[in-house]
């Protein structure tokens, strides 16, 4: 088939999970025989372990910045057409319908309840709650990657949605240049890894983190685009123990997930957040903000918290004796390879997508 991605930034991944989720995702397929292309904002080398990367403009504004690419993404995708197309992000929903009634069936992965995020206005929230309503009519098919989320637009829309999860990696990576440059030992730091927004809480983890008394450091790893202001708020601390280098990628990124003494997630918003669900394959220890869709995916693999009890959370794995941390460390591993095989993920899109383009 020819398989067409949209609505990402594109890859090699350098921002989201949404980015992750199209660099995984699209070189299996073309390992499966199958032509693909992932529309990109920003140029990298190309093509991309075999996929086909189409470099479109955009325009550089927090609100306008992924429809103005997903819109010229479609325009360019009818033209040369495809026999399935994924959308990401439910705020793209309005521009499947273009691609379907140009002939091309669509599926759209609308991730978690964008609305809720604390970044957006009204005009924005607004926005995204009527694409949760354009997305269960304009494309084929509506994608959720959260059972939390399914029911969701079964209950709010009346939708039936196919659920396809994340995936992730199994095992630890053995390298630790990246722990060396920042001042890391290995199972001598916390991590925290997500973009730097109120609705990730960085500056809540960070917060609760320096209420503790340990010698192990907290690493701070992300960035984000349209924050600049939070960030500066996030970086304002004097604690030597806390260290902030940015958005890590690649290599870099899997050898911090690898030798981490405990990850913390502290996401509220969203649905299947692959930075978890990695963290978990790598055997990390983890502490997850209790929302619905987190304690999904940890299933009992992890320790929840509320902000209100992430400094007592954070104490608890510290006095823990190594062998119940193991045996934490153990469950997340055994629940990923369960749950979350990047292999069975790309047979069910691949099923999903294979049904479109017989459809189309």
């Amino acid at each position: 088939m020819r398989i067409a991605l949209l609505g990402t930034r594109g890859i090699p991944s350098r921002y989201g999970g949404f980015e992750t989720f199209a660099e995984e995702l699209a070189p299996r397929l073309v390992e499966r025989g199958h032509e693909v292309t992932v529309y990109c904002r920003a140029r990298h080398a190309s093509p991309y372990r075999g996929v086909h990367l189409r470099y479109l403009p955009t325009i550089r504004h927090k609100y306008l910045d992924t429809i103005a690419h997903t819109f010229l993404s479609t325009c360019d995708l009818v033209v040369r057409r495809a026999d399935a197309a994924l959308y990401c992000n439910g705020a793209n929903a309005v521009f499947t319908l273009p691609a379907r009634l140009a002939g091309i069936p669509v599926a759209i992965n609308v991730d978690g309840l964008e609305r809720n995020r604390k970044k957006w206005n009204r005009a924005a929230k607004a926005w995204y709650w009527l694409s949760e309503w354009l997305a269960t009519w304009c494309p084929t098919e509506v994608v959720t990657d959260a059972r939390a989320i399914e029911a969701y637009y079964l209950e709010r829309w009346k939708k039936r949605s196919v659920f396809i999860p994340y995936g992730a990696e199994l095992g630890k990576v053995a390298g630790a240049a990246t722990l060396e440059r920042l001042g890391l030992a290995p199972g001598r730091y916390f991590l925290y890894v997500s973009r730097m927004e109120p609705e990730n809480n960085p500056l809540a983890v960070r917060e609760a983190f320096e209420r503790t008394a340990t010698d192990l450091k907290l690493a701070l790893i992300g960035d984000a685009p349209y924050a600049h202001e939070y960030i500066r708020r996030v970086r304002d601390t004097r604690d030597p123990r806390v260290v902030m280098p940015g958005g890590i990628y690649g290599e870099g990124y899997r050898e911090l997930g690898s030798h981490c003494f405990a990850y913390i997630h502290a996401t509220e918003v969203g649905g299947t957040h692959p930075a978890l669900i990695e963290a978990m394959g790598r055997g990390a220890l983890v502490l997850y903000l209790d929302t619905p869709e987190n304690a999904e995916v940890a299933g009992g693999a992890g320790i929840p918290f509320t902000l209100d009890s992430l400094t007592e959370a954070i104490e608890r794995v510290l006095a823990m004796p190594e062998a119940e941390r193991d045996l934490w460390r153990q469950r997340a591993i055994e629940r990923v390879r369960e749950r979350y095989s990047w292999d069975a993920v790309t047979d069910a899109y691949e099923q999903l997508l294979t049904s479109l383009a017989a459809k189309g």
